[in-house]
């Protein structure tokens, strides 16, 4: 296997410019794939009478492994590392901002229109050869999951030109402002009068809540935060996040568990900005020595394969996971698989299936990979179709149809 990879590995060293800022990279792939081992490990099926599979989760049984989502929760860093290169690529931009902004959000659109015309097909298919509507609602509702990600982060990219000018005046302080914003919704929402508050109120935070690492990214990618800063950024982070969990008693789970009356991740609570900072200042201060470590060619070749494919893993990873699963259902329960995941048993198995959906990850990707490039081939009949097939299939996994 080694010989096998060694041409590749020396033609991706080969190919990597002198001035390529590998720890960047290495930050973003090491998040990104945080996002499929969260959703593999923190998520099960379970099959009812009529062999259809529903979501659930083993949090519900094992509270006790709420720390394990501190560790897979890194949007902190994916909107961190994001803001930083937007800074720079905002810097170098070529044209005027509208041009710059429209190419950053075809990019990040391209992928899923793909995968939502893809799964809109399936769905007519799959309907078709009898798979039970339940699961086929299960399955939309994951697809869609990871999806709002790309709404928000095309949201706030969109803001960088107003993040550039704060952070040029107030430097890593700008993401301050974010922080107290959410900790004032917060507040509302969950102190003494709470039951005054309206319910959408908690919306407020989905902006401030995930600019703020964003921000942090941008002033780090416009040198204004040092190493003084990302220590305080971590040590700070790290303070409120033990006090919001031990006097505050915030959910302890990163992620919802369902039938928890509160959850920190949909909006995104003031427990979420603390594990970002603290996240997002240790990761500035390893930046020196994760570059040092990427030097090695046999590392850096993963970080830039997981890189190419950023939006096909982040689009398709829950794909992978139901092409097991599904199958699996008319098996009937399968450990690991459509098992209920309230057992120690569960977990050593879904660990086991974990390469299983890697495979299929990669398989699924070698061919969904053709919706990240440019769609110069592709009439105006075609795309419109395939924007026709997204809102049907959106419609369908919100429940609208």
């Amino acid at each position: 296997m080694r010989t096998t990879l060694a041409p590749l590995v020396a033609r991706i060293e080969a190919s990597t410019p002198p001035h390529r800022d590998r720890a960047i990279d290495g930050l973003r792939a090491l998040a990104l794939l945080a996002v499929p081992a969260g959703h593999w490990m923190l998520g099960g099926f379970t099959l009812d009478a009529d062999g259809a599979i529903h979501n659930a989760s083993p949090l519900s049984a094992f509270g006790a492994f709420a720390p394990v989502s501190w560790v897979l929760q890194m949007l902190g860093i994916f909107f961190l590392v994001g803001g930083h290169a937007s800074a720079l690529s905002y810097r170098r931009r070529p044209s005027g901002t509208a041009a710059w902004l429209k190419g950053r959000a075809a990019r990040l659109g391209r992928p899923v229109l793909g995968v939502t015309a893809v799964w809109a097909a399936l769905i007519a298919v799959l309907t078709a050869a009898g798979v039970p509507e339940d699961t086929l609602r299960t399955g939309a509702t994951l697809v869609v999951q990871p999806l709002w990600f790309v709404g928000v982060y095309v949201v706030v990219t969109a803001l960088t030109p107003l993040c550039v000018r704060a952070a040029r005046r107030l430097g890593g302080w700008a993401a301050a402002p974010l922080l107290l914003s959410v900790a004032t919704v917060d507040l509302l929402r969950y102190g003494p009068y709470a039951d005054a508050v309206p319910s959408w109120l908690s919306v407020l935070n989905i902006l401030p809540g995930w600019l703020f690492a964003y921000q942090l990214g941008v002033s780090w990618g416009e040198g204004r935060v040092g190493r003084r800063g990302a220590a305080l950024a971590a040590a700070g982070g790290a303070v409120l996040f033990a006090v919001l969990l031990a006097v505050f008693h915030y959910p302890a789970s990163m992620v919802g568990v369902p039938g928890e009356a509160r959850t920190n991740s949909h909006p995104p609570s003031l427990l979420v900005l603390a594990l970002a900072s603290a996240q997002s200042g240790a990761a500035i201060l390893l930046r020196e020595r994760l570059g040092r470590l990427l030097e090695r060619p046999a590392l850096w070749a993963p970080v830039v394969v997981v890189n190419l494919s950023a939006m096909t893993i982040l689009c398709w990873h829950q794909s992978a996971m139901l092409a097991a699963a599904v199958p699996a259902s008319y098996a009937g329960p399968v450990p690991g698989l459509t098992t209920a995941p309230d057992t120690l048993g569960w977990v050593i198995a879904r660990t086991a299936w974990l390469p299983v959906f890697a495979v299929l990850l990669g398989l699924i990707g070698r061919y969904a990979r053709v919706f990240e490039p440019p769609w110069r081939d592709v009439g105006v009949s075609r795309r419109v179709a395939a924007g026709v097939l997204a809102v049907g299939f959106t419609a369908f996994a919100l429940g609208l149809t």
